[in-house]
């Protein structure tokens, strides 16, 4: 990591419908389907290469699983302090939201979320309930004021995120 910069880990958001060991818990099943199916004799005739497209997919699935939810390939999810930007990314599979300190106008910290203002009127928000961990909490607050002090930007603090 470069000199200079803070990189605050975020726990993926759990907004999916099925939990992550329900995931894995269907891909294992459909594992075990196809690899029942493909060890047993019956159906052996036509349409038993279905039984390897199907483990061709069912191994793709549990892939993309176990990437999207563990840290398999490093920090997927992370607030990021560097000179000059903020720099969220939500995940894996999500493209880097880059917020440049000129651009900014004003940043609010509620809660459990952080808004940024642009200079040309947007508002991003920020979910801050991924930011697990007192410490961490501490930190990143650390971070954003010294970043709004660095960067003459105005920060306005609505609430505790650090004692929720």
């Amino acid at each position: 990591m470069p000199t200079g910069t803070i990189r605050i880990r975020l726990r993926p958001a759990n907004n999916s419908r099925v939990p992550f060991w329900g995931q894995l818990a269907i891909g294992l099943f459909w594992l075990a389907y196809v690899l029942f199916g493909i060890l047993s004799n019956t159906g052996a005739q036509d349409y038993h290469f279905l039984h390897w497209v199907f483990l061709v997919f069912t191994l793709v699935y549990l892939g993309y699983v176990l990437v999207n939810n563990a840290p398999i390939f490093g920090t997927q999810s992370y607030l990021e302090f560097t000179p000059g930007y903020i720099v969220h990314k939500n995940g894996l599979f999500r493209p880097k939201q880059v917020f440049a300190a000129e651009n900014i106008s004003a940043l609010e910290l509620k809660p459990y979320q952080l808004r940024v203002r642009q200079k040309d009127g947007e508002i991003f928000a920020l979910n801050l309930r991924e930011v697990k961990g007192r410490n961490r909490k501490l930190r990143f607050r650390e971070q954003l004021r010294d970043f709004a002090a660095k960067y003459s930007l105005p920060l306005q603090e609505m609430g505790s995120p650090a004692a929720a």
